[in-house]
């Protein structure tokens, strides 16, 4: 499904975030801080814009990894059209299972996931992985589409997410899997913001906090590995 898409799948999200998508990516690599020693695993990576943030930003080492090869094949063409600060790295992409990660224990200080663990088979089992590649005292941020908590906004939220974007975007992207039929109806049934918390803390992560955006459309998460 995200292969069918990955063509179009950059155009959709800013036209369909009303352009907000990459100042929520922003901000989610302000919360994390980075150092020029920081070693950042971009999980679900897609296109590599969030992974491009981090490298922005200064981070020593920023890889990305992402299951679906078409998201990658893009990233990477992303990368080599990126004009870059002296001392700013390019990100490398890897192909990956996020439930099942091919890199040591104890190897990254920043994990992030963008729009992507509502889309993971087993989201807890997905956190453990995050929680063994961090290195103690490290950080992960989570962006995730939530509900705006006024009634008003709530209501036109729906309407937009429910109808107007899967009809929109599928026509943009000339999509025939339904992806983007599936992609609002992730987000309804996917853990509110309480039960996501809950879930960090089970894997272990403490300090979460949670930073909406634009009237709560959008949500990032920042949780700590205890030292």
């Amino acid at each position: 499904m995200f292969a069918a898409i990955a063509h179009r799948y950059d155009l959709n999200n800013r036209v369909h975030s009303l352009w907000r998508d990459q100042a929520w990516r922003r901000a989610a690599v302000a919360l994390c801080r980075v150092k020029p020693t920081d070693h950042v695993l971009d999980a679900a990576c897609g296109t590599g814009d969030l992974a491009e943030a981090f490298a922005a930003a200064g981070a020593g080492a920023v890889v990305g990894a992402d299951f679906t090869a078409p998201m990658l094949t893009l990233a990477r063409r992303k990368a080599e059209r990126v004009r870059r600060r002296a001392g700013i790295i390019s990100p490398r992409y890897v192909q990956a299972d996020v439930m099942d990660l091919p890199f040591e224990d104890a190897g990254f200080d920043i994990v992030s996931i963008a729009f992507g663990i509502r889309n993971v088979t087993t989201p807890a089992t997905a956190l453990g992985e995050f929680r063994r590649v961090l290195r103690p005292g490290g950080r992960i941020v989570i962006l995730e589409f939530s509900h705006p908590t006024n009634r008003v906004l709530r209501f036109v939220n729906a309407i937009y997410c429910g109808h107007i974007m899967p009809f929109s975007a599928t026509i943009l992207s000339g999509d025939r899997s339904g992806a983007y039929r599936y992609l609002p109806k992730s987000v309804a049934t996917f853990a509110d913001r309480q039960a996501l918390v809950a879930m960090l803390a089970d894997a272990g992560f403490a300090d979460i906090t949670q930073h909406p955006m634009t009237f709560g459309v959008c949500v990032a998460y920042l949780g700590h590995l205890p030292s």
